[in-house]
């Protein structure tokens, strides 16, 4: 196929372009309506077909023959654990576990919320979910109490599944004291927790609400799919906001099956009985669409990876699980191979492994810098693709739609508009932008089949949050631009944009070239209050291991490719090297912690982030060197 006839295709008939993908999968009802609109004139998509997607991951398969492939591999190298599961093995253990649901009060249009590490029990609880027409609502196992309370309160499910704990690198964490402690502090009251005992030797204090895992499902019958309307919440999923409260993403089922299938048919380049690993996290919106949905409805091996890419136990465990799993297609942040980069900058675990298998390396969850892609390239021979894509679309806007037809990969660019997405680059005044002009990425709607629905139970703060800035548009809240052959640039969110004496510079841009200098690992640059310039650029950055440049000349060398490359204009000054860049457990570099330390504003620990001790090394540094707030001569 050719990608901009299949593309076209998509923006100028969207209804038969979608009703052709809604066919690829099994519908109880096929839809005849396939686009409508709500009450609040926003789109939906196949609206009276009917389905049930834990019937297309596990019992479609079976029906076809294909009941003794492996559907999950579950790699724990922090348990020094592999098991893998046939689709026939995960359904018995789903069916029971919904069996036992519906034996607890459990019925469609319920909720339940899943506090689960990285294991197959969170895997067989969300489709268990689905199973039954219950929404579920993963929280990232180890959330504080706090943070489980808040979305508890906002979604009020029926019941938690939980397990007795999770591992990190060097600690295992007890999850079950820190449910019962958000049940305490939430209005709401859960009637059930499920536990799954490990066994590992954490804390499980019994409450009279817990039901046991094992014995649930032991005991219970196996239970039929359960039909639900193609707009049925299949799940709601919290991101931050910048209210400080958790925005619920509301997903749909049938647009959301179909497009899931698109991707990895058209996007991923997946075929059916292939493994396929995305090396996130199922507490987070990669893990809800491309570790459980979209690899097993397209029939897909998915693995279930608990551990990290590097200290389980040390760099090589990418390289490893891609070799022994036989891994065709996967997918990771930037920030993965960043820290595999650092502790390896040489690539010798990577020489120690047959990689022969691994077709295309995606890469998502913040902007891939050009040295990471070429380091990736030097040491692997096979496409390694940046893609865009957020919680409320589910499913990727921008990529090399590896599926449809391969384009030249330009470094920087996250690739073209992927099919159904009519992105243009506004103006602060909605006015269309040319190429190379860097604006606000908005798309036209209707969106395609599978992006939010609504934000739980706040219809409003949906409507201003995404479609009141630019009418007739879902604004992205990122910034980018086009270039002359309509590959998307995305510079980052738009409070990334500094203004530096009137002047707009992208703070992405700096960070490609810092990043560019050979004894940098990683990077991030803020823009922190200046009283004569309004904003200046500080370049925080972690050195590769065994570096040991001396921090003046590295602070002379960047500045003076920052120079080179932007031009004096960009006014970076200040370098200072940190051990380590604070963010999230999924990967993403906390930029706007750093500028409230940097600016001396007040701010609260995100309970995203992974070390807190990293923020006091943070102000440390800033203070050693008199920057921003602790800049004496400036106060």
């Amino acid at each position: 196929m050719i990608y901009k006839e299949f593309y076209n295709q998509s923006i100028q008939s969207p209804e038969a372009f979608w009703e052709d993908q809604a066919n690829q999968i099994e519908w109880y009802s096929k839809p005849s309506i396939i686009l409508s609109k709500d009450e609040n004139n926003y789109p939906l998509w196949f609206k009276d077909g009917e389905l049930n997607i834990c019937y297309l991951t596990l019992d479609k398969h079976i029906q076809d023959g294909y009941g003794d492939n492996i559907a999950i591999i579950y790699d724990s190298p922090v348990t020094q654990t592999i098991k893998k599961y046939t689709f026939n093995d995960v359904k018995t253990e789903v069916a029971k576990l919904a069996g036992g649901m519906i034996s607890l009060g459990f019925k469609k249009g319920d909720t339940a919320v899943i506090y689960m590490p990285m294991i197959p029990q969170a895997a067989f609880a969300i489709l268990a979910c689905a199973r039954i027409g219950v929404t579920h609502s993963v929280v990232f196992g180890g959330f504080a109490p706090h943070e489980l309370a808040v979305r508890i309160d906002d979604c009020k499910p029926k019941g938690i599944i939980t397990a007795s704990s999770g591992i990190e690198v060097d600690r295992l964490i007890a999850y079950k004291p820190l449910v019962d402690e958000a049940i305490e502090l939430s209005s709401h009251k859960p009637k059930k927790v499920i536990v799954f005992n490990r066994k590992l030797g954490a804390r499980v204090p019994f409450k009279k609400y817990d039901v046991d895992y094992d014995a649930l499902v032991y005991g219970s019958e196996e239970t039929p799919c359960v039909p639900v309307n193609a707009t049925h919440p299949l799940y709601v999923l919290y991101t931050s906001g910048t209210t400080g409260k958790p925005k619920g993403i509301v997903r749909d089922t049938g647009g959301y099956a179909t497009a899931l299938k698109f991707s990895m048919q058209y996007i991923y380049g997946a075929k059916p009985d292939e493994v396929f690993w995305a090396a996130s996290d199922v507490g987070w919106v990669v893990g809800h669409s491309f570790i459980i949905y979209g690899p097993l409805i397209n029939r897909n091996a998915t693995i279930i990876f608990e551990g990290k890419p590097i200290k389980t136990p040390d760099a090589s465990t990418f390289w490893r699980i891609i070799a022994e799993h036989k891994v065709k297609v996967m997918f990771t942040a930037p920030t993965a191979i960043r820290a595999i980069k650092k502790e390896d900058p040489n690539g010798a675990f990577i020489k120690q492994y047959d990689l022969s298998c691994l077709r295309t390396q995606f890469l998502a969850g913040e902007r891939c810098d050009v040295a990471t892609l070429e380091w990736y390239n030097e040491h692997i021979p096979v496409p390694a693709i940046d893609h865009w894509w957020q919680t409320e679309s589910g499913w990727p806007m921008i990529a090399n739609m590896m599926g449809v037809e391969f384009l030249p990969v330009k470094p920087g660019s996250a690739g073209k508009a992927v099919a159904g997405y009519d992105i243009r680059i506004f103006g602060e005044n909605g006015q269309e932008l040319g190429p190379n002009q860097e604006g606000y990425v908005v798309i036209k709607l209707p969106l395609p089949p599978g992006t939010m629905l609504d934000l739980w139970g706040d219809t409003e703060r949906f409507k201003m949050g995404y479609l009141n800035k630019f009418p007739g548009y879902y604004f992205s809240g990122d910034g980018g631009f086009k270039d002359d052959e309509d590959y998307i640039f995305i510079t980052g969110r738009v409070d990334d944009v500094i203004n530096v004496a009137g002047h707009r510079l992208s703070t992405a841009e700096m960070e490609e070239i810092v990043s560019s200098h050979h004894s940098v690992a990683e990077c991030a640059v803020i823009g922190i209050n200046d009283d004569l310039k309004g904003q200046i650029p500080l370049a925080l950055v972690v050195n590769k291991s065994g570096e040991s440049i001396q921090h003046f000349q590295l602070e002379q060398e960047i500045v003076k490719l920052v120079r080179q490359q932007i031009g004096a204009v960009a006014s970076l000054r200040d370098v200072v090297i940190v051990d380590h860049l604070p963010k999230t457990r999924s990967g993403k570099i906390l930029r706007k912690l750093m500028r409230s330390i940097a600016d001396g504003e007040n701010f609260q620990t995100p309970s995203t982030i992974d070390d807190e001790k990293i923020i006091d090394e943070i102000r440390d540094v800033l203070k050693k060197y008199e920057i921003g707030v602790y800049n004496k001569k400036k106060n």
